[in-house]
């Protein structure tokens, strides 16, 4: 399939629902209104293409730059061109869609480092995004290594751009639920940082409270293993 085809097909699947949920969730005119499933039926088509999914991303059309962060080839990213994807994102969905290929190249925890501090309220939240992954994904990271996002996010989050905060409060959560010790500091600065308001449009989406987030997850884990610790 070449990229005139792969946007033929994006059209016909689009739909004037899907362009009208899309739209409440902070995505711009330019896309079709592809469903997630049919994105995913299509990529499953194509399998992985990463010329294609290259000049997809190239076009800053949403369901473009969704199938292409699902047929690119992570082996196939260097550091420049993650630099490059991340300086087009435009909104939280594909900001969160591009996370999930980022974990999957060589360089996440470098872009996780890096990205966090941005100015652009997309690749922070990128960032911040990926230091949750870390967070529970990587069980060899020693426990030092997260306190000092934890540092950031108590003195930062309030001030930070809306969805950045966003972020911020999940990797709060995804950090607090990792092991026993950064539970309790999680726990203390959430209660320092008290409630993280952010404007979810038009949309029914809830902000989770980081506090009942984590007692209930590791509520949930200990009645899996009373006799075990979180790590």
């Amino acid at each position: 399939m070449n990229l005139n085809s792969a946007l033929r097909e994006l059209k016909r699947r689009g739909t004037a629902q899907n362009r009208k949920i899309y739209r409440r969730h902070g995505i711009g005119e330019n896309m079709y209104g592809v469903s997630f499933t049919d994105l995913r039926l299509l990529a499953k088509q194509i399998k992985l293409d990463h010329d294609l999914a290259i000049h997809l991303w190239a076009t800053g059309n949403h369901d473009a730059q969704v199938l292409a962060t699902l047929i690119a080839d992570p082996q196939q990213f260097d550091a420049k061109t993650l630099d490059a994807w991340a300086k087009d994102l435009g909104n939280y969905a594909i900001t969160d869609q591009f996370v999930g290929l980022v974990t999957r190249t060589a360089y996440w925890q470098k872009k996780a480092e890096k990205w966090h501090t941005a100015r652009s309220e997309w690749i922070a939240r990128a960032g911040w995004n990926l230091i949750g992954q870390l967070a529970l994904r990587e069980p060899a990271l020693p426990h030092g290594y997260f306190a000092p996002y934890l540092t950031e996010i108590k003195m930062g989050i309030q001030q930070q751009k809306n969805r950045v905060r966003e972020a911020m409060n999940n990797a709060l959560i995804a950090i607090g639920v990792r092991d026993d010790e950064l539970q309790a500091q999680a726990l203390e600065i959430a209660k320092t940082i008290g409630v993280v308001e952010i404007d979810h449009g038009e949309t029914n989406c809830k902000t989770p409270d980081a506090t009942a987030y984590i007692l209930r997850t590791i509520d949930h884990r200990r009645k899996r293993n009373p006799k075990g610790k979180l790590t």
